[in-house]
């Protein structure tokens, strides 16, 4: 299948989730506009935001109605309206069209995405999440023409294996193995170098660098480069619902804490029914405050060895806090057992291990 088939495809089945309706009513935000004119750097989650209390419903609030069947498809001038049909919110658009100096509608480009794509297009197109002994079964660059240990965008590198010639394969590096909370291996990070095209095929193949993100080197693997990772990335967003629970399993770039518009990995993936465009709330566990022989609650900071095991015990002498909401965030990229993230929501600092729950289950108050 084509890329062109792929996108017409997915661009049907983006029409198609946007018809959506959620069984819970919509929510508007105190003090929403009547109207507002979108502006160019707009998302459709920012312009959510101004008029709903979840933004992440966004197709509820247009995807209802014909004269936004696609919202992906609004563009800066367009003035929406906030109307109700059947006693639900809805936004109705006004297209802002441009003539040219003979008079003629002209085209217009540039829609508005769903999220800022320029936080997420670096995950898309370079970060893949495999099973180790298959990046271990790649070819592996040996080296190349020039004498450097580094090489970048035209030079040459020797890969060992008969490549086919014209094809075009992803130069990877080596990043993080992930497993999950209880040891077993969730797969490898391996991060897009540079992408290059076999110009030599042998028992050592040659490919030229089209492209460099950084400096390649030997030792590095080489894997065909993935389709769907050149599409555009727009989303349709709904609830997630899995049959086990989910966990931040690590940041994007290796901080301590995340928060808004920062990228999260999960621990769950395909294998789990995990999609692109799902929305997760995420909360921290809520701390177990044990009761010591006098009486008096003991706080985590301050507990005895004795008042550790008694947290880790079920205990008439513990008892768990609610969990502490941190955010939301939406999935938009997926492997087999792990999956990429956006926070979009962001409260309180989000970290490694806080636990990811359907949006509809919210605790009080958030």
């Amino acid at each position: 299948m084509d890329i062109l088939m792929k996108r017409l495809l997915l661009l049907a089945s983006l029409m198609l989730g946007c018809t959506l309706v959620f069984a819970t009513p919509l929510t508007l935000k105190a003090g929403h506009p009547e109207s507002y004119i979108v502006k160019k750097g707009d998302t459709l989650w920012d312009i959510s935001a101004y008029f709903l209390n979840d933004p992440w419903r966004w197709p509820s609030l247009w995807g209802a109605n014909p004269q936004v069947a696609n919202p992906h498809l609004i563009y800066p001038g367009d003035k929406l309206t906030l109307i109700f049909i059947d006693g639900e919110p809805r936004l109705v658009i006004k297209p802002h069209l441009t003539k040219s100096p003979a008079g003629r509608v002209s085209p217009k480009s540039d829609a508005i995405p769903a999220v800022n794509l320029s936080l997420i297009q670096p995950y898309l197109l370079q970060n893949r999440v495999v099973k180790p002994e298959l990046f271990a079964q790649q070819p592996l660059v040996m080296g190349g023409e020039s004498p450097s240990k580094h090489h970048a965008t035209s030079d040459i590198i020797y890969v060992q294996g008969e490549l086919t010639v014209g094809d075009k394969f992803g130069v990877y590096a080596r990043g993080r193995e992930f497993t999950s909370t209880a040891g077993e291996p969730l797969g490898l990070e391996v991060i897009l170098t540079a992408s290059g095209r076999v110009t030599e095929s042998g028992a050592i193949s040659k490919v030229k660098l089209l492209s460099s993100l950084r400096e390649t080197k030997a030792g590095y693997r080489v894997l065909p480069i993935e389709d769907d990772s050149l599409m555009s990335a727009y989303f349709t967003p709904k609830a997630a619902k899995l049959a086990t629970e989910a966990r931040v399993l690590a940041s994007g770039q290796s901080i301590r804490e995340m928060g808004k518009l920062d990228v999260v990995y999960l621990d769950r993936g395909e294998n789990d029914g995990v999609e692109t465009g799902q929305v997760f709330s995420i909360f921290k566990d809520g701390d177990v405050v044990v009761i010591d022989g006098d009486g008096i609650p003991v706080q985590p900071i301050d507990r005895t060895r004795y008042e550790k095991v008694l947290a880790e015990l079920s205990s008439d002498k513990s008892t768990k806090m609610p969990d502490l909401y941190r955010g939301k965030l939406m999935v938009f990229k997926v492997f087999e057992r792990v999956s990429l993230g956006l926070v979009l929501v962001n409260e309180r600092p989000v970290r490694v291990a806080d636990k990811l729950i359907t949006p509809d289950s919210l605790i009080a108050g958030e």
